[in-house]
C-alpha cells in the first residue's frame, strides 16, 4: 500500500502543496539535500522513494543502525562513478540517520557540499541535537506532521478495497474502523499492520464458522473459497466483517470505546479532572491511563494538569503549578510513551496536595468588579513621576518607599476609591495557605492603617 504518487500520498499537505518544496522536489524543481523530520509512520521512506522515481535518479539506502563509515564511503564513491560513466544522479537515503555518529555524519558532508548525491535523511529527532551542524545548515530541513484522523481513516478504506491491499475480501465495522484510527496513533504502519492483523482474525473467524457448521450438518467443509464442480452455480461466499473484537486480538490489548470529539471526551476529561480534585489518587490514575491508551493528545492532559494545578489548588501548593507545568514541557520534550511517567507523577502530586478554589476566586471577584465598572483613578502618589511634568502634575507625591521601612511593608493606599477594602483573595486554612493567611492578615493590617508603624510586626 506504499503510495506510487504524489497524489496518493495522505497528509503533509504543508509540503505537497502547489509550490511547496517538497512537491518542487520531487518535481525535478531542485537537486538540494533533504532531513525529513517526523515520527514513525508519517511517510519519511514513501518520501525518498517518490524524490528517487519522480525524477528518474538512481536510488540507494542505507540504515543507520548497521552501516558504517567505510559502507558510507562506499556509497559515495559508487554514486559518483555512476554519475561520471552513465550520467545519472544519485538519491542517499539515509534511514534514522539520527544514529550515525559524528564521524559517519562529516564522512557526508563532502558528498553534500559537492551535490555528489542528493541525502534524504530519515530522522525521529530533532536535527538540531542529534545531527552536526554543518549537515542541518546544508540540507532543507521538512517536518512532517503526524497523520489526522481523516487521513488515516481514508488510509483504511484504501487498502481494505486496493487490488494490493485486502481486495474488498472483508468490510471493516464504523467502530472497528475508529478503534483502528485510535490505535494508530497517526502512523500509517501501524494502522495498516492492524488492519491486516485484524481482517486475518476475521477471515480466520469465518472459515471457523463454515466448519462448525458443516461438522454440525455432518458434512467435510470445503476448504475457503473451494468451488463444487457439480454446482451448477455458486452463491457468493458471505464477506467477513472485522469487528472491535477483531482489532482487540489484532492489537492484543482492549480497543477501548472514546470518541476524542464527543461525549466520552468530555466524560473522561470531567471524571480525570473531579477525582483529582477530590484527592482520589487511585481513580485520578485510572483515567489518566484510559485517556492515554484511547490515543488522547498528551498535550491536552498536560495542559488540564496545568490549569487544575492553580484552580483547584493554588496557594495551597505552589509547587503543584511547577509539577504540572514541567509535565507539559516533558511532553513537548521527551515525548510519548515515556512523557506518561511525568503525567503520572503530575497526577500524583496534584491529588494529593491539599487543595484551595482561593486563587480562581480571587481573580473571578477582581474581574467582576471591573466589569462592573468599580474602577476610579489610580491614586496621585502612585502614578508614574519620571518626568518633571508628571511630578508638577503631583504625580508620585506622598509615595512612601516601602524598603525604607524595617518592615518592608508600609501604610499607604494603593487600590483606588470605588474597591479600597475590598478582601478578593481569602486564603483558606488547608496546606501552605494557613500559614499565608496568617501573614496576610499580618500584611493588610499594616497597609490599611491598623498596626503601630514603630511596633514590631513582620511581614515575613
Amino acid at each position: 500500500m506504499r503510495p506510487r504518487s504524489l497524489d496518493e500520498v495522505l497528509g503533509q499537505d504543508h509540503l505537497l502543496a502547489s509550490g511547496a518544496p517538497l512537491r518542487r522536489l520531487v518535481e525535478g524543481g531542485g537537486v538540494a539535500s533533504v532531513l525529513l523530520v517526523g515520527p514513525p509512520g508519517v511517510g519519511k521512506t514513501t518520501l525518498a522513494l517518490l524524490l528517487s522515481q519522480a525524477t528518474d535518479r538512481r536510488f540507494v539506502e542505507l540504515s543507520a543502525t548497521s552501516a558504517g563509515v567505510k559502507d558510507v564511503r562506499a556509497v559515495i564513491e559508487d554514486a559518483r562513478r555512476v554519475r561520471d560513466v552513465d550520467g545519472q544522479a544519485s538519491v542517499l537515503f539515509i534511514d534514522e540517520i539520527h544514529r550515525f555518529s559524528k564521524t559517519q555524519q562529516d564522512a557526508l558532508l563532502p558528498a553534500v557540499e559537492h551535490r555528489w548525491v542528493t541525502l534524504v535523511g530519515a530522522t525521529t529527532e530533532s536535527p538540531f541535537h542529534a545531527l552536526v551542524a554543518p549537515l542541518v545548515s546544508r540540507s532543507l530541513l521538512l517536518t512532517l506532521h503526524p497523520l489526522d484522523d481523516d487521513d488515516v481513516r481514508s488510509l483504511l478504506a484504501r487498502a481494505t478495497r486496493d487490488e494490493r491491499g485486502l481486495a474488498g475480501r472483508v468490510r471493516v465495522a464504523d467502530d472497528a474502523t475508529e478503534a483502528l484510527i485510535r490505535l494508530a496513533g497517526g502512523d500509517a504502519r501501524r494502522g495498516l499492520t492492524l488492519l491486516d492483523a485484524a481482517a486475518d482474525a476475521a477471515l480466520s473467524r469465518q472459515g471457523a464458522d463454515d466448519r462448525a457448521g458443516a461438522a454440525a450438518l455432518g458434512e467435510d467443509a470445503p476448504p475457503l473459497g473451494a468451488v463444487d464442480p457439480d454446482a451448477t452455480s455458486q452463491p457468493e461466499p458471505p464477506i467477513p466483517t472485522v469487528t472491535v473484537a477483531d482489532v482487540t486480538l489484532a492489537a492484543d490489548r482492549t480497543a477501548i470505546r472514546y470518541d476524542r470529539a464527543g461525549d466520552q471526551h468530555y466524560d473522561v476529561t470531567s471524571a480525570l479532572i473531579k477525582s483529582v480534585r477530590g484527592s482520589d489518587v487511585d481513580a485520578a490514575l485510572h483515567y489518566l491511563a484510559r485517556m492515554a491508551e484511547a490515543g488522547e493528545d498528551p498535550r491536552f492532559l498536560a495542559r488540564r494538569l496545568v490549569i487544575l494545578a492553580s484552580e483547584d489548588i493554588g496557594m495551597a501548593d505552589p509547587t503543584a503549578l511547577h509539577t504540572a507545568v514541567a509535565a507539559l514541557q516533558a511532553v513537548s520534550l521527551v515525548g510519548w510513551p515515556e512523557a506518561r511517567i511525568s503525567l503520572a507523577q503530575a497526577v500524583i502530586h496534584l491529588a494529593t496536595a491539599p487543595k484551595s478554589n482561593a486563587v480562581i476566586q480571587a481573580v473571578d471577584a477582581a474581574i467582576a468588579d471591573v466589569r462592573a465598572g468599580r474602577l476610579g483613578a489610580v491614586p496621585a502618589h502612585l502614578r508614574d513621576a519620571h518626568d518633571r511634568r508628571s511630578r508638577q502634575l503631583g504625580h508620585g507625591v506622598g509615595y512612601i518607599y516601602p524598603h525604607d521601612d524595617p518592615r518592608g511593608v508600609v501604610a499607604q493606599q494603593y487600590a483606588p476609591d470605588p474597591v479600597r477594602g475590598r478582601r478578593y483573595y481569602q486564603p483558606t486554612t488547608r496546606g501552605a495557605e494557613r500559614a499565608l493567611a496568617e501573614r496576610l492578615a499580618r500584611l493588610r493590617a499594616v497597609v490599611d492603617g491598623e498596626v503601630n508603624p514603630d511596633g514590631p510586626v513582620s511581614s515575613s
